[in-house]
């Protein structure tokens, strides 16, 4: 069963990538791996494969195969154990010998709660740092230890983090909303954070010192203000010339505070509204690594270099220009001979020398620049963009690698969609596409070109919308439509129908309708029915009609083809059609003109019956599923939500609720309703039948809700409580106006410390001499033997298999990575072997395996084992008996005494 300790909204699909500049791991000289080498020896567990290494010619046979391996970007942390060792072992022999420099580089991107951990090369997510309770808003490396990863967040709390492994180490509870998150080499002890005043809008710099204490939650209370008045933004305040100052911008300001002096210089740019001064507003800053240099980013597009700042009449500064509009961010490269800028031309640019004429590009980046990184070794760069996707840059301006996350379109037409193949969401993405994007592995898996145009920036053009999509047939089919209107009477519509293709997997170009309807699609739905003999597709528009659209055979003397043709139309008093959908076995479609909804018979297309409500035009319709499907529903735009019973034909009940997003549980009974209140947005979770809702979270986020959908879940979950019971078989997401994308997680974060991690933070303060490493194994291995032969003496061990840890190491590698199988299945065959010195204890001479003497033997093994556990009574082992086995659990356990696993340790 699942602990419920209450729902919490969390953010997903990789969300916010772009919410704060990325950070790149540092790569000094084998340093992640000789550290990850260093736990991986003195871990818990024997080590079968050290000795195996230690074979002379074995590193070199690995060398040139898996050096190969790893500099091609693969992430061998996420490898078992014992291939860790040994590729660390071979890597390490081998940079000896050659003075090679190979690193594996780490890129760390907040999303939304938590922290992801991707590789550089392969653009794969590594681990998923979890532990924050809210919206995580800074990610530093701690500059003592590059292994270690600094978070803050608005739940009041900075964590450490060990990002190789994906644990937490450390927290340390501040009591306050942490909004930026900055780190210094020489205060070792302190970070610095931007935290909120009496006022909303009105944030301070300050230094929170970090108590050294070998418990994992640490209260952090001691803060000393460095800056008043500074931006939200970690944009906007930079530290320079190795932390001798900072400095930071909001408005018209420029502040710098010198640490030594401790005394703070203040500019101010004219604010006047006049032409020459009207965009003056500072927007980012950064400063020289290792000068006294300023430069700041302006609304206005230009960049200012400020020199001489500590002294406010002396100061001078010079400009560069080249952005048209405003400048997003500003980064000094590790030497501080460049200078890189970014904003909404999406064009990376680099003053080199911090000079006019001497600047080079990196054009057609996609999207709008929102933050610029560098790694600590300086040749590489990152880029953030406006439609959540982070660029990764060599050196020389070349972008090698691309971290896409959910893309935010303008806005979001077609609603959340599960593609029944991949169980992918699918929704809008770059203009005039369609995404796929994979909830599970939490990326995306690619984009579909429906309008096939090529699409220009231009804010005064009017672009061809895709204002509605539908899956159907189990995902054989797509539906697609797109419009574009200049005037009111200059409509073009146009619907498409794609076809699966299961050669090249992927959506292939069927039947394409030009003007479909003579006004505006209103809602399609395709009928999805198990026992449906044809595929159906319905669509409404605002022309008072829907139509029926069957699949007919379009097969020729040349080939065989199908095809999608208009098979009905119907009507109703000239209304509006404003939805429709079908019943669950498909015998019935509802379709609401304005304020009436009609059923009809899906076979002869008879008007079956009407409802009238008068509260309003309906917003939403949709049938009872599995035993509740005699029930329909439908809200109103005024705010009353509606359940009619088909069989009575009558009003079933009804309740003022402004409901914005209605979606039921394909999997169960269950319907997801969101209302908007006052404060935010409230989930009401009811069944048709019971008015009385199963669920109800208030102020599930501030933000007015536009789409939801169920998820199916692979491995239903077994949640006791039946306020949770509706999460069992599938997961609810939905997005916000600000197209953040939330779901519902019933699990609480992992904030115990590992078992490993609590033998680190045991053996922080104690001296890693490689003496310690040798002696600590060897003297811990031998504690285990006593214990081991003490334990078989009193008491019988059970091999089961699910608690051997190599058996489930071996059925968790992959097999592209397992020796061949001709190796394994001759230490398997040898270990099947019964040799006379392994007898078992528990055998005696006197159990034959003989058919007819089944039963005896039994008899005397209980007796056996009856007798040893009347002994062990006496012993300091009592807690560990259970209770005495039966007859049957005994046959199994001697089945088990008889099977020899000791072929696995020689892997």
């Amino acid at each position: 069963m699942v602990e419920e300790e209450g729902i919490r909204v969390v953010r997903c699909g990789g969300s916010e990538l772009n919410f704060r500049r990325a950070v790149f791991s540092a790569d000094s000289k084998y340093e992640a791996m000789g550290s990850a080498l260093e736990r991986l020896e003195h871990s818990s567990g024997t080590d079968v494969y050290a000795a195996t290494l230690g074979k002379p010619g074995v590193n070199s046979l690995l060398s040139d195969r898996i050096v190969t391996w790893i500099t091609a970007g693969s992430d061998f942390f996420a490898l078992p154990y014992h291939l860790k060792k040994c590729v660390l072992i071979a890597f390490l022999e081998l940079s000896v010998k050659t003075d090679t420099r190979f690193c594996v580089r780490y890129i760390f991107c907040v999303s939304g709660d938590f922290i992801k951990v991707y590789s550089t090369a392969t653009e794969e997510c590594v681990h998923i740092l979890q532990g924050h309770r809210n919206l995580v808003t800074g990610i530093q490396l701690n500059p003592n230890n590059h292994l270690q990863l600094y978070s803050c967040s608005v739940d009041g709390t900075i964590k450490l983090w060990d990002y190789i492994d994906g644990i937490l180490i450390k927290t340390f509870r501040v009591g306050c909303e942490l909004h930026a998150l900055f780190t210094l080499s020489h205060a070792e002890d302190s970070v610095f954070v931007t935290i909120n005043k009496e006022k909303p809008d009105v944030f301070q710099l300050a230094s929170v010192k970090l108590p050294k204490s070998s418990s994992q939650e640490i209260e952090a209370k001691e803060l000393s203000f460095v800056l008043d008045y500074v931006n939200q933004s970690p944009k906007c305040i930079a530290f320079g010339n190795e932390g001798e100052y900072v400095a930071a911008v909001r408005d018209f300001y420029l502040s710098v505070y010198f640490f030594k002096k401790k005394t703070t210089t203040r500019f101010t740019l004219s604010s006047s509204r006049n032409k020459k001064h009207a965009r003056n507003n500072f927007t980012c800053v950064t400063c020289h690594p290792k000068e006294d240099c300023i430069a700041t980013g302006h609304k206005d597009g230009k960049i200012r270099l400020w020199r001489n700042f500590d002294d406010e009449k002396k100061y001078t500064y010079t400009c560069l220009h080249w952005h048209h509009d405003l400048v997003m961010d500003l980064a000094f490269s590790v030497t501080g001979n460049s200078l890189l800028s970014g904003g909404r031309e999406s064009v990376l640019v680099e003053w080199r020398e911090a000079a006019e004429k001497n600047k080079e590009f990196l054009p057609r980046l996609g999207a709008t620049i929102e933050h610029i990184s560098v790694s600590p070794a300086g040749d590489l760069f990152c880029t953030s963009h406006s439609d959540n996707k982070i660029t990764i840059i060599h050196r020389n301006l070349e972008a090698s690698a691309v971290i896409q996350g959910l893309v935010k379109d303008r806005s979001i037409f077609t609603g959340l969609m599960i593609d029944p193949r991949t169980k992918a969401l699918v929704l809008n993405g770059k203009p005039g596409h369609l995404q796929f994007y994979s909830l599970q592995s939490d990326k995306q898996l690619y984009n579909l070109d429906i309008i096939q145009q090529e699409y220009i920036n231009d804010s005064g053009l009017i672009q061809i919308e895709l204002t509605k999509a539908a899956f159907g047939c189990y995902g054989n089919w797509l539906a697609t439509v797109e419009q574009r209107q200049e005037k009111e009477t200059e409509l073009e519509l146009q619907m498409k129908l794609w076809m699966y293709n299961k050669k090249t997997q992927g959506f292939v170009l069927n039947t394409k309708v030009n003007m479909p309807h003579e006004d505006h699609i209103t809602a399609l739905c395709f009928c999805n029915a198990e026992k449906s003999e044809s595929s159906t597709l319905v669509t409404a528009s605002k022309d008072g009609h829907f139509k029926v659209w069957i699949l007919t055979d379009d097969s020729d003397i040349y080939k065989k083809a199908v095809g999608w043709t208009c098979d009905f139309v119907g009507s109703y008093h000239k209304y509006q059609a404003t939805n429709c959908c079908f019943s669950e076995d498909g015998s019935l479609l509802a379709v609401s003109f304005e304020e009436i909804v009609t059923i009809w018979d899906s076979e002869t297309w008879e008007l079956k019956c009407t409802f009238c409500q008068r509260a309003g035009k309906i917003r939403h319709l949709c049938f009872g599923r599995l035993t509740c499907s005699k029930y329909l529903l439908g809200v109103t735009e005024n705010g009353i939500l509606c359940c009619w019973n088909l069989l009575s034909c009558a009003l079933e009940w009804s309740t003022k609720l402004n409901v914005r997003v209605m979606e039921p549980d394909p999997n169960s009974e269950n319907i997801a309703a969101i209302a908007q209140s006052s404060v935010g947005s409230d989930l009401f979770v009811f069944k048709p039948s019971e008015p009385r809702p199963l669920y109800i979270q208030k102020n599930i986020c501030r933000e007015e809700v536009l789409w939801g959908v169920f998820v199916p879940r692979d491995v239903p979950e077994s949640f006791t409580s039946e306020a949770y019971q509706w999460l069992n078989r599938s997961q609810f997401y939905f997005l916000t106006k600000s197209q953040s994308l939330l779901t519902f997680s019933t699990q609480c974060p992992e904030e115990k410390l590992t078992p490993t991690s609590k033998q680190l933070l045991a053996e922080e303060s104690l001296p890693t001499t490689p003496f310690y490493f040798l002696l600590g194994k060897h003297r811990k291995e031998q504690q285990n033997d006593k214990l081991n032969e003490a334990l078989e003496n009193e008491l019988v061990q059970l091999p089961l298999t699910e608690n051997i840890p190599a058996i489930s190491e071996l059925l968790r590698t992959p097999a592209h990575v397992l020796p061949s199988a001709s190796f394994l299945c001759s230490m398997f065959v040898n270990s099947l072997l019964l040799s006379k010195e392994t007898k078992s204890a528990e055998e005696h001479p006197d159990d034959v395996d003989m058919v007819e003497e089944k039963e005896s033997d039994d008899s005397d093994e209980e007796n056996n084992f009856t007798e040893k556990i009347q002994d062990t009574n006496n012993t300091d082992l009592e807690e560990d008996i259970i209770y005495q086995l039966s007859k049957s659990e005994e046959k199994e356990l001697k089945k088990f005494r008889k099977v020899d696993y000791s072929w696995i340790a020689a892997l």
